[in-house]
């Protein structure tokens, strides 16, 4: 049964996209727009699952939500490929990369978004945002510095999900060439041939 993904342009539902042309499962793409005044998610969503969140994922019956939760559901469905991998030390960092990236991660820079969307009223908290996503970013930084991906040696799922916190940084959060491994890091996942197939497949995407 092909794989239907409600897709949010713009969204962590990228990554989903990119996982599938990674596992070369098939699947379906029924796209959204966001509303062009809010920037929201369109009610239609909310036909789907009551939360109205992309990404969501039907499969055999059964829709499933929340990114991470998506990724394990897809490596296992595929038998575990890109999944943890056998050392037990890169197991680990595997695991804690597919939550932070959402966990830790994402909320600074979800603050920094509305922030700079409330002009001079957001100003004053900018400065400490901005610092709590610095933190991260030299945290980053030195962990790529010792390994060519997030896990270990090899390309795994939290690379996929770990992709949209880095790209959004990148374009609105400060990331440049002063931390050059995250940003070859970047270059590396970008220059995947699965990742430009997703893009074919998604549409336009404002962080590639």
């Amino acid at each position: 049964m092909t794989i239907i993904v409600h897709h949010l342009e713009n969204s962590r539902s990228q990554r989903i996209l990119w996982l599938l042309e990674e596992l070369g499962l098939p699947y379906e793409v029924v796209r959204y727009e966001r509303d062009p005044k809010t920037m929201l998610a369109p009610p239609a969503l909310k036909a789907v699952h009551p939360l109205g969140k992309s990404p969501m994922i039907a499969d055999d019956g059964r829709l499933v939500i929340e990114t991470a939760a998506i990724v394990e559901y897809l490596i296992e469905k595929a038998g575990g490929t890109f999944g943890p991998p056998g050392n037990r030390d890169a197991a680990l960092r595997y695991r804690q990369y597919l939550h932070y990236a959402e966990g830790s991660m994402m909320p600074p820079l979800l603050a920094l978004l509305v922030l700079n969307r409330l002009g001079v009223l957001g100003l004053p908290a900018k400065k400490p945002v901005q610092g709590m996503l610095d933190t991260h970013l030299d945290w980053l930084e030195t962990e790529l510095a010792g390994r060519p991906w997030f896990a270990g040696n090899d390309f795994t799922a939290a690379d996929i999900m770990m992709s949209f916190p880095v790209e959004a940084s990148r374009a609105r959060a400060g990331l440049d060439a002063s931390r050059p491994h995250l940003i070859d890091w970047l270059e590396r996942c970008h220059a995947r041939p699965a990742y430009a197939r997703a893009l074919e497949r998604g549409g336009p995407y404002a962080y590639a």
